[in-house]
Parts: C-alpha cells; structure tokens; sequence
C-alpha cells in the first residue's frame, strides 16, 4: 500500500481505489516497480501526494505503468530541469527515419503523433509530479512547460519540412536565392516562457520572402501545407490524446486570415491595419521554432507596432476598454470565481504590467521583455512603480499561478474556475500545502486568496483608472420610505395616489393601478420570499427615479414590461437597485422609447450594458476590434457560444444607438451609419467563422489563379445595407461572389475531406445564411434577403464575378441596375471587393438610351405603388406607408437619385463613387445634373422623411390605429416638403409619357 500518514483521512478511500487499479494493471514484468514503492517510503509518500492532488497523474500511471518506471530509472523526477530532453524525443522519433521509403503518408504521421503523445505524456507526469510535490516554483514549472512545448515544436516541424521538401522540392526565395524555412512566432504565455499546465499554444506562422520550389509549388503553398500538417501533428486528438491545443486566431485577419504569409505581408498589415489589442498581443511574441534568427529579424520589423517611440497613455484606455469587455464577459456567465478572468486575478496583474510596458516602453528599452516577471523587475528598476507595489503583485501572481496549475493538473483541464465540489476543493487545498485543520483547509484557502485579489483588485485601479462598477452613488432627494411603505402596503391606495401627484406623476391614479395590477398578479404572488425582497427595495428606487422624468406615469407602465419580463430573474432588479446610474439611464431610456422598453424586455442581459454610459456608441474600428475580441475568447469549436455573442453584440450596439438617438446625440444619418458598421462587422466575423469551419473540415478551395490558400469570396450589400442606411429592424439584402476554379477540388490535408470548389462556396453561402438567420433563445442576427442576385430566386446562391458581370450585361432589368447603384462590397476578399467597384462603375457609366432608361424607371415606379398600394388595402393610408411610398415620398427620391445615376454616370463618373443616396445627391449637385435648389430640396427632404420613420421605431407607433387627426398630424408638417419632392420629380420626368402621368 502507499504510505499517506502525511496526508488528510478523507483521501483514503481514494487513495486506496488508485492503489487497487494500478495493481491490477501491472504486468509480470513490472510487478518490480510495486515492490520498489511498497519498499521505499519517500517515493510511496511521493506518489500518493500526487494522486491525491491529480486524477490526470493517477490515470497515467495507472494506464501506463512503464512511463512512471522509465522516470523514477532517470530519476528524471527529482532533476530541476531535464537536460538532453530535445535528444530524448529525436532519439524516440529516429524510428521514423528508419522507416521504409516506401511508408504512406498516413503511416508515417500516426507513428509521429503517437511518439510526441508518448513523449508529452512523461513529461507531463514529470511536471506535475515536480509541481505538488513542490521540488518546483510557479516559475521553473511555467518555464519548463513552456520548453516542452518548444521542443515538441521545433523538432517536430524539423521532421516535417524534411519530409516535405523530399516530395516538393526545397522552397527558395525570390530575392535571395536562399533555401526559405518556416517561422513560428509563439504567442501570448509561451511567448512569455510561462504557459500553464495545460495550455493552448498561441501560434503565428511567417516565412521570409516569395519564391517557390524546384517544383514550381510557391513558397505560400509550401509553407502553408507545412503549418496545417504541424498544426495537425500536436492539436490532433488521438487514442494516446494530443500534445498541445493549438489556436491560431492571433495571425494577421484572425480565422479570416491565410495561415502563414511572407515577412513584407505581416509588416504591412501590422503597419496599416494593426488593432490596439493586436498590439498587446505582440508585446509576448517570440520565435520559438524554425528559423530562429529569421523570427527575430521578424520580432524587430514588428517591434514598432507594440511600441511607439512617445509616451503612448493611450494603452491605457485600450487596456481599460480591453477589461471593460471582459468584466461584462465574467458578469454574463458567472464568471466571479474565475481567478484568470475574475476582479484582481491573473489577468488584472498582466495588464497592469503591460500597460506600463506599452506607456513607457518605446522610450525604455529595458521594459520590452517577453516574460512578466522580467517586466516587473525593469518597472522597479525604471521607478514605474514603488518596488513594494510590485513585490505585493509578483506574490499575488505566484499565488494565482500557482492555484492555476494545481486546478489544470487535477484533471489536465484548461481551467481558471475554482471548484464547487467539497471534494475537489479539499483536494485542490492538499495540492497548494494548506492543513486540514478541522476541515477548513479551504476555506484557508479561499481567505489567502481573497487578500491577494483585494490587493490587486486596488492596485489595479490606481494603474488604469477603472471606475468602480459597484460604486453606490448618492441615491435620492425623494424620500423612498413613504415609497417603501405604499409598495409593502403599510399605506392605502389613495396615500400612495398622494405621495405620486406629490412626485409629480402625471397620472398618480393611472400609476397606482399599474402598481396594484401587478402586485396582486399571480406571477408576483407566486414568487419566493427572496424574490419579494428583492422587489422591494427595487419599487421604491425605480419610482424615486421616475419622479426626476417629466413624464413619470408615461416611465411606469413602459418601465413594468420589463418587469413583468424579468419578475422571476430578480438578478437583474439587483443589478439596478445597486447601481444608481444604470436605473436612472434605465428609467430615462425606457421612458423616452418604448421600443428600448420591448428591446430591453426581450434581451435584459443588455441591462448590464447601463453599468457604463450608452448614450454614444464606438467609431467603426472600436466596433470590429470589440467583436473580434470577444470572439478570440471563445473557443473555435463553439459555434453556439460564438452565436450568442455575436447577438448579444448587435444588441448591445442596437441599444447604445437608440440611446444616442434619444438622447439627440446622433443624427440619422449617424444612426443609420453605426447600425450599418455593426452589420458589417457581424457580416466579416461570420464569414470569417464559416470560412475557418469549412476550412478545418474540407482545406482551401482553388481560386481561377491556380492558387489557394486565401479567401476568394466577398459578399456585396444591397438595399439599405448597401446604402448605409439601416434602421433599427432592417434585413439585409446581401449577394455572394467567388473567385473559384469550379473544377477544381479543394486541396486538403490528413483527415480533411476533398469537395468541389463550387459546392465548396455554396456550403459557405449556406452556412453564412444559417449563422445569420438561425432563431436562438436569443432571437435572430438578421433577415437574410438574396433575391437581388442574377437571375433572383431562381439563380446560383452563390457566383463568380465574371458570371456576375455578364448576367448584368446581357441579361439584367433596368431595376436590377438601379439596384446595382445601392450597392458595395461589406466583407471578405479585399481584392474581390476592389473588383466587384470597379465592375459596378463600369456597368453603371455605361451608355444608355435616355428616353428608354426613363420610361423602364417610370414604370416600374408605378408598377411598384400600384402593387403596393393593392397589399396594403386600407393600411395605404397610413403615416409610414404614406412617407416611404406615396407620392413624394422615399422611394420617389431613391428612384430619382437611381435614375441620376444612370442617366448622367457616362459623362459624371463621380456619380458612381458611392452606394448612399445624400453622397450620391452631393455628386450629381458637382455634376450639374439638377440645380442646386433641387438637390437640396430632395436631401432635406429624404432626411426629414427618414428621421420621421425612425422616430416611428423608437416610439413603436402603429401608425395603423392612428386616429385620422393623429395620422393628420403626423403627415401635415410633411405636406409641404413632399410637395417639393413632386415638383423636382416632374422637372426629371417631364409629363410627356402615360406612365409618368400615372406615376405623380
């Protein structure tokens, strides 16, 4: 039996089933190494800690003996770091050098990965065994898995190129004329030489220069079947498990991006389109495999980007709106006990260091380093921080570190999540050496931690100025006890009428009847005591805020739809209650719009977003890099988890933009922008998602080059999309364009499934459609609409641009041209997206005959209101209907801008510069194609027309119960100015045809 005096009673048991299984695993020939733990004490002592402390450790051992024998052999155990330990694995892997030539491919890689998962599972065993047992720090068992996997890299990837070079042929630069090996940039903590237990391996792949081989296979192809085949050699899950997760979402474009490109492409991108957490990101990057000192030329071309020559406080506010986006990830899943994520954990202590790094480390040299602990010795050394400060963060970090591998090595999981089982959590406190007095030994545990998290919790606000989110601001003038005391019914009804009229509630009568209504609701009485509780100290306050309206009754019955909503998910009153500003922004917003009021009911996650202000949303950058890195922080193979952010972030930027539009901080034309720029970053997000799915499952398809690698596709917005003018409730009218071989199969690596480049393309439409359009629990992303692609409902769902091209030249309606107008490319190929511009600009400047172009426009204008009109029935009389499409109305100005620019784009190609209707009016005013009375006229009237129906939105205004002097007031201040629509659409269409006529 093993020796576990040392140990607490309650892991006996368990102790014992481990001791049972491992001897019945024992063969003959290794019933020795049982005898030699029965008859050495230390190593029986050893053991046992181990498998108290690992259930990973314990499985290993147990399921493969001989691992643990060849360890003790070595005494590899007791060594602080191994020496020779790259020998050790190209001793293992010479086996597939002797391998007959020939080997299949197949053949050859099972043996690699069954090797390098032999190999990773001794070592882990060492690591973990060096780690409880405490032989090792935090820092030496962060380094040395960190060399672990630098090993597994390198020589790996050394096998390889060797392999692949044989068959294709030596890659050689363009320029130098030298043999091109590849380059892995190592990311995030293996950059830093302190992964975790078991930690992803963040990964960039880069090679120097073009070029290609003496097969003619380009050095992109080479290098990128190189880094799929090592990707695939470590992250592959076998029977013997894998050796490292790889992530790749940190290379240039994300999973959008190609695998591997050139030194010059990574420069540029850096250069031209590199993002503020990007930056951050590049601060830990280092060569860690391949070519060495190629990676570090790399590392110095990029060194610029991390670090800008002048004191650079705006990191700060990065980092700040960086753990901002955090926080509300930790508050949406109950996150609070992460000790990574979570208020004053691993990641609080990072960011204060790397904000210093990032302020000061142009200027100072000394402050770019790779590892943490290295940066906080300079930050002491350069004075950034007292030398207290940092040491009182440097043992906070050791003790979260440190918690961190314990919590990985019990059961080889990448967790930050303390454990809610007793068990487990004594187990983890065995593991971090506290005593089991009386049973306490977690909470000891839960007491030490709280004190390092509180001291990095304030160091951290003192480093990036984060306001408190739970700071309880002055509450009230009102007094809430006569509030209080109506809402618990210690006062009649007509006292609480009193104390609202007193308030200044418009309707105190109205409000106590809604009050009353609800509270003797069967959803309210049916609730648990905590609940009741919660709901009041909630009343009180919510009605001490609504006095502050102006129009407090109108607040109350919208405020209570989301009460009603959220009645048994009083979290979110909690919420409110404890922080004064977000119930004031609630109550304002609420009362302003009931739109915000329904929103807000259907999606009260969103309530979080008022815990800082949302009354003016981000620039367009801020918006992509805000979506990028939520999803860099969700795990690639959740595809519901990726759909539920990516709603609950349009969402969040449809609240904060009505928001500002209430507020009247933004225009229309602004809100129709910011809804436009969040579409459009959803839409680049999405296909970046789809691409890297299909991808994964079926490699690269080819483009009409011969290429592939890259991404040959491009979705062009129609409509309001392509218009930049969204609501708030818009679909999207959206077309698929490729640039694939459809011949071609697509060209694959193991395990990955060959399908035609055109079924290829479909599949990554559909898959667009599916993510945008599928109905979860939290709604849809969008109306998906593609009828505007060649040939409508009947045609391709997807197609190439050349097949595009001569749809809209052969075969295209003049309705089909006047939508082209409204059109863009929003999102993927770059260099399919300048095409598709130039292509439009070409068919829209073509030559055409006038009279015909302006009779097919007349025409299909009526044809358009008559059908219309025909649907409607009586709801054609309706304000909404009235403004976007009687006569001088909406549709009336985008036809005339349409007919502009079909009309005058030969002779004004300015005309075919942009896609939205005002930039198209400013042109055609450059052009002389209308007066300059008449543009202005039809801008100010498309802006007034717009603006009315997107108040239409906010106040949900059914303009079909209007009463006929509501609806009367509505349209008369119109009057006038459709009126003026009509005069300029007569000046274009001269009376002279029947169809105009009918038209006006």
């Amino acid at each position: 039996m093993l020796t576990i005096d040392h140990l607490p009673d309650f892991l006996s048991d368990t102790l014992a089933c481990y001791w049972e299984r491992f001897s019945e695993q024992l063969s003959p020939d290794t019933q020795a190494l049982m005898q030699r733990i029965e008859t050495q004490p230390e190593l029986s002592r050893q053991i046992a800690r181990v498998w108290a402390c690992s259930d990973y450790a314990a499985n290993l051992c147990i399921e493969n003996p001989e691992i643990l024998a060849q360890l003790i052999d070595s005494d590899d155990l007791h060594q602080p770091s191994v020496s020779g330990l790259r020998e050790s694995l190209q001793s293992a892997l010479n086996e597939l050098t002797a391998m007959p030539a020939e080997t299949t491919d197949d053949a050859w890689q099972s043996l690699l990965k069954q090797v390098l998962r032999q190999f990773q599972k001794a070592q882990m065993l060492r690591l973990i065994w060096r780690d409880v047992t405490q032989q090792s720090s935090v820092r030496e068992t962060a380094a040395d898995v960190s060399l672990l996997a630098e090993i597994c890299l390198d020589v790996t990837l050394e096998l390889l190129y060797q392999r692949l070079s044989d068959k294709l042929g030596v890659p050689v630069g363009e320029y130098s004329g030298d043999a091109q090996q590849l380059v892995v940039l190592g990311m995030g903590k293996l950059g830093a030489g302190e992964l975790n237990l078991s930690s992803d391996i963040d990964l960039i792949f880069a090679y120097p220069e073009p070029g290609e081989t003496e097969s003619g296979i380009s050095c992109q192809q080479f290098f990128l079947k190189l880094g799929q085949q090592l990707i695939d050699a470590l992250d592959a899950v076998t029977a013997d498990g894998f050796v490292f997760r790889v992530d790749m979402r940190l290379r240039p474009y994300g999973s959008e991006g190609v695998l591997v490109c050139s030194f010059d492409a990574m420069e540029n991108y850096y250069q031209l389109q590199g993002r503020d957490w990007e930056r951050y990101a590049m601060i830990k990057a280092r060569a860690v495999a391949g070519d060495l000192e190629a990676g570090q030329e790399l590392l110095d071309r990029l060194r610029p980007f991390s670090y800008r020559r002048y004191l650079d406080f705006s990191a700060i506010e990065s980092l700040r709106s960086m753990k901002l986006q955090i926080n509300k990830q930790v508050r949406r899943k109950g996150m609070h006990e992460d000790i990574k994520l979570g208020a004053g954990g691993i990641r609080e202590v990072e960011f204060i260091v790397q904000a210093l790094q990032m302020v000061h480390g142009g200027r100072d040299k000394q402050l770019q380093q790779v590892s943490l602990y290295k940066a906080m010795d300079m930050i002491v050394e350069g004075e950034y921080l007292p030398e207290d400060t940092i040491q009182q963060l440097r043992n906070a970090y050791n003790f979260l570190r440190d918690l961190e591998h314990k919590l990985q090595a019990f059961a080889n999981k990448q967790t930050q999540s303390l454990p809610d089982n007793a068990e487990e959590q004594k187990r983890v406190a065995v593991a971090m050496a506290f005593p089991d007095v009386k049973g306490a030994s977690w909470d000891m545990l839960m007491d030490v931690l709280e004190q390092h998290r509180e001291i990095v919790r304030g160091h951290f606000k003192e480093v990036i100025h984060l306001e408190d989110e739970d700071d309880d601001a002055a509450r009230h003038d009102v007094d809430v006890t006569a509030l209080a005391s109506f809402w618990q019914g210690e006062k009649e009804a007509e006292a609480g009428e009193e104390k609202l009229a007193q308030l200044g509630f418009e309707n105190p009568a109205g409000s106590v009847e809604v009050l009353l209504e609800f509270k003797s609701s069967r959803l309210y009485k049916t609730l648990p005591n905590e609940s009741r509780q919660r709901f009041a100290r909630f009343m009180p306050l919510m009605l001490a805020t609504l006095a502050q309206e102006k129009t407090p009754s109108l607040g109350l019955s919208r405020v209570m739809i989301l009460v009603n909503a959220v009645a048994r998910r009083t979290a979110y009153l909690v919420l409110l209650s404890e922080n004064p500003n977000a119930m004031k922004q609630f109550v304002q917003l609420c009362t302003a719009s009931p739109f915000v009021a329904e929103f807000l009911s259907q999606h009260p996650v969103l309530l979080d977003e008022l815990l800082t202000s949302v009354q003016q949303p981000p620039g367009k950058q801020a918006l992509e890099e805000e979506l990028a890195q939520g999803i860099l922080r969700i795990p690639e193979d959740s595809v519901e988890e990726q759909m539920e952010f990516l709603r609950y972030f349009k969402q969040c930027h449809t609240l904060q933009v009505a928001a500002a539009q209430i507020t009247g901080s933004m225009t229309v034309m602004k809100v129709s922008d910011y809804l436009t720029f969040t579409a459009e970053a959803i839409l680049e997000q999405v296909l970046a998602l789809c691409w890297q799915e299909l991808t994964r499952k079926h490699g690269f398809p080819v483009n009409g080059d011969g290429q592939h690698g890259a991404m040959d596709f491009v979705v062009i917005a129609y409509g309001k999309l392509g218009g930049i003018e969204l609501s708030y409730l818009s679909d999207l009218d959206v077309v698929f364009i490729h640039d694939g071989a459809l011949d071609e199969e697509t060209v694959v690596a193991q395990g990955q499934r060959a399908i035609n480049s055109r079924e290829f393309y479909t599949r990554l439409a559909q898959r667009i459609m599916s993510m945008l359009g599928t109905q979860t629990v939290s709604g849809k992303l969008y109306e998906i609409d593609m009828r505007l692609r060649p040939s409508g409902e009947s045609g391709l769902l997807v197609t190439t641009l050349p097949a595009f091209e001569k749809y809209q030249r052969n075969e295209a309606w003049t309705w089909e041209h006047q939508a082209l107008v409204r059109s863009r490319a929003v999102a993927g190929s770059t260099n399919m997206g300048r095409a598709f511009e130039l292509l439009r600009a070409k068919i829209l400047q073509e030559t055409r005959d006038k009279d015909s172009l302006t009779k097919d426009v007349v025409k299909m204008r009526q044809r358009m209101r008559d059908e219309l009109t025909r649907k409607a029935g009586n709801k054609a009389k309706n304000p909404a209907f009235v403004l976007k499409q009687a006569k001088g109305g909406i549709v009336d100005i985008e036809f005339m801008v349409q007919y502009i620019v079909l009309s005058g784009a030969r002779d004004c190609p300015d005309l075919t510069e942009f896609s939205d209707n005002m930039r198209i009016l400013e042109a055609a005013e450059r052009c002389d194609v209308l007066s300059g009375g008449d543009i202005q006229v039809l801008m100010e009237a498309y802006l007034a027309l717009r603006s009315t129906l997107h108040e239409f939105a906010l106040q949900q205004i059914d303009s079909n119960t209007l009463s006929d002097d509501d609806a009367a007031a509505v349209l008369d201040p119109l009057s006038d100015t459709r009126d003026k629509v009509v005069m300029v659409w007569n000046k274009l269409f001269p009376d002279n045809t029947k169809e105009s006529r009918a038209a006006l």
